[in-house]
């Protein structure tokens, strides 16, 4: 014996009971068409399946159907109804037996009463319940249903809602465990994928007008463009009627499965509001004979015909959780271990046509260049978009993310272009200025050198020792083409050589110079008397002294490339735009040494000259050399700040530029009186007027 629980009456009032369908004591009104089908489809199947003999082998199967009033009590109180075996009298021989399975009930939470009161006497228990509460086999361990669990369906109500991009919808659930177990999963599901529930009303069929005007409330006020209802029909109605009512359009709806077919949304005054409802509805197809079956129904038909009293009083409940067959409609037919049959939907949206999909979000989609920025106090899916700082971009991704280190973003913020590179080139203005200097340093000293050699017989050249002189001279055209290596894009060679070209070229100008001064110190006091001064200081001491200061020079320049050398290197720090190809040091501890060498040769340089400044003689070289000197450490003590403080290829032009001054004040400190003498003053060219005797 099968037992079917049905609400075929929706309503109840106390009364006796005249109708076998009715529990005990109950008497129900308002008549239900779709329940009522749904008992003739189970007395059919029953009636199929005991027409078909390769089913159940002489066994014949029999029913006993209840109504529930769609009331978990009621379902209770016709279930146990239905479960109770009559005692064993005389006259119960016309007593139907005990059910040995149970269909019951549309709605969750009256499947939820039976099945927990059922569960432990292991009659099964089916029908059209989709709670997935129902799934816990440790609490309902008999419950099998034939329709798919909730779950399914909100993992499917979610990947739609992703899938046009609504990411701020409303949700709407009746006040039972088929509205709060339902949103609850779809809940857990769209928090996965970014979606923000701005509110969830509850509505129920019973609810107060007060109750239901509060609902509808906070739709009006909520900016909310979709809504989704996970409500039965019957406790959506009171809400529509009103929504209907007080003329509430634009609302993209979302229906579960219990009223996305239902009628009432498709008709003319219902479907301004409802019409485009998307929703999800359980695989229907035609069966074969149940047509025919449903319009042959008739009060005339037998009425008094006796049901079969045997049953599948040998099924148990782990017999039905192993079946697994394929119907006739090619569809395989099992049981998982939550005893949920496959999960299979239809998608209904009601349309007229030239249907749009709306747009629902809190807030639109960040464009490119800017990222997200929470709204206190509000949803995540809410927010502020806040162009992306300097230095990064957001294109596809919500987030500013930075640029590699040698890129910028773009003034759009949505891509990294490459920075700027900057060092001091021979096109730039600049670059061409300090490379026509330079030469012109290096053709004056040539051209003096050629001058020196040409009047190396005449006084001037003779009392400024013309061996000096040139070799003075030759080292002062290296020194003007030093920076011809400081310009253009540094490299491995060019760092090596501008660094270590310019302490040694220097080197060899201070050291000539400094042999001219002790010329000059022992010329004077060779003077005197008895003095052998002169004798001990010629040429060849002069060149050991040239030399041995230069070889030094070159010594440290050496150790320099050979343990950190000077290599190119690209800085930042100047500009966040822009990067600065320099030359660095290296070694600082070396590059300082290089440059202090230099400092210790022109303060000797410049000690001796001093104290020679006031010789007798017309051409004093002495106090030309001071000047030189005093020009040069001048020079190179106003580098230091200027080199420190002077930003990007800025800083290689101060270098340049301490390089040409000190250089130019040599030559033309120490070269011009000659050079005019035997330019211009040819008659001063003579050894009395050199020595001071005119």
């Amino acid at each position: 014996m099968i037992g079917g629980i049905f609400p075929v009456f929706n309503k109840e009032i106390s009364s006796t009971s005249t109708f076998d369908r009715d529990p005990p004591g109950i008497k129900c009104i308002g008549f239900d068409l779709r329940a009522f089908r749904w008992t003739q489809v189970m007395i059919f199947a029953i009636e199929e399946i005991n027409k078909d003999p390769t089913l159940l082998p002489n066994i014949s199967l029999g029913y006993r159907i209840l109504n529930s009033c769609a009331s978990p009590t009621n379902t209770l109180r016709a279930a146990l109804t239905l479960a109770s075996r009559p005692e064993e009298t005389e006259s119960t021989s016309s007593c139907p037996p005990a059910i040995s399975a149970l269909i019951a009930e549309s709605g969750s939470s009256q499947s939820l009463a039976v099945a927990g009161t059922l569960g432990p006497f292991h009659l099964p228990v089916s029908y059209f319940s989709t709670c997935a509460c129902l799934s816990n086999r440790a609490k309902y361990p008999t419950f099998f249903r034939t329709i798919p669990s909730d779950y399914f369906q909100a993992k499917a109500l979610a990947a739609l809602v992703k899938r046009f991009g609504w990411e701020w919808i409303g949700a709407i659930q009746s006040d039972n465990d088929y509205g709060r177990n339902g949103i609850l999963a779809f809940t857990e599901e769209v928090k996965k994928l970014g979606v923000c529930i701005a509110f969830v009303g509850t509505i129920l069929r019973t609810y107060t007008m007060d109750k239901i005007l509060d609902v509808v409330e906070m739709i009006k006020q909520s900016t909310v463009e979709v809504i989704l209802a996970f409500v039965p029909e019957g406790d959506l109605y009171p809400l529509m009627k009103e929504i209907v009512k007080q003329n509430i359009t634009g609302i993209q709806w979302i229906g579960s499965e219990a009223w996305i077919t239902a009628t009432r949304p498709s008709t003319p005054e219902t479907y301004k509001a409802f019409g485009g409802a998307l929703g999800f509805v359980v695989k229907k197809m035609a069966i074969p004979n149940l047509k025919p079956f449903l319009t042959g129904i008739s009060p005339y038909t037998d009425p008094a015909a006796a049901f079969v009293r045997d049953f599948w009083e040998i099924m148990v409940t782990d017999q039905i959780q192993r079946v697994n067959f394929r119907n006739q409609f090619g569809d395989n037919v099992f049981f998982d271990e939550n005893g949920d049959p496959p999960a299979s939907y239809e998608i209904i949206n009601w349309q007229l046509r030239d249907g749009q999909v709306p747009k629902s979000v809190c807030s639109n989609v960040c464009p490119i260049g800017t990222r997200k920025a929470q709204i206190k106090g509000k949803p995540t899916c809410c927010f502020d978009c806040i162009p992306c700082a300097d230095g990064t971009i957001a294109n596809s991704t919500a987030d500013c993310i930075p640029c590699p280190q040698e890129y910028w973003s773009n003034d759009k913020k949505d891509e990294c272009i490459p920075k700027t590179i900057e060092f001091l080139t021979y096109s730039e203005p600049m670059g061409i200025a300090l490379t026509v200097v330079s030469l012109l340093g290096a053709t004056l000293s040539l051209a003096t050198m050629t001058i020196f050699i040409r009047c190396r017989d005449t006084p001037v050249i003779k009392a400024s020792n013309a061996e000096l002189s040139c070799f003075l001279l030759f080292s002062l055209s290296l020194c003007f083409l030093c920076p011809l290596t400081f310009i253009g894009r540094p490299t491995v060679w060019t760092c090596m050589l501008r660094h270590t070209a310019f302490g040694v070229t220097f080197a060899l100008s201070i050291s000539c110079i400094l042999g001219k001064t002790i010329v000059v110190v022992t010329a004077f006091k060779a003077s005197f008397p008895g003095s052998k001064v002169a004798g001990k200081f010629g040429p060849v001491q002069q060149r050991i002294i040239v030399c041995s200061c230069t070889l030094i020079q070159i010594l440290i320049c050496v150790l320099w490339l050979k343990l950190h050398p000077p290599f190119p290197d690209m800085v930042f720090r100047y500009s966040n735009k822009k990067i600065v190809l320099e030359c660095n040091t290296g070694s600082e501890a070396a590059f300082y040494a290089v440059l202090g060498y230099i400092g210790i040769l022109a303060i000797i340089c410049l000690v001796l000259a001093f104290l020679a400044r006031k010789l007798p003689d017309n051409f004093n070289e002495a106090k030309f050399i001071t000047f030189s000197m005093l020009i040069f450490c001048a020079v190179w003590i106003t580098f230091i700040p200027a080199y420190v403080s002077s930003p990007g290829k800025f800083t290689v032009a101060v270098e340049i530029f301490a390089i040409l001054s000190s250089a130019y004040g040599l030559l033309i400190c120490i070269f011009a009186p000659k050079c005019y003498i035997i330019l211009i003053k040819p008659e001063k060219n003579t050894k009395k007027h050199v020595m001071g005797k005119i």
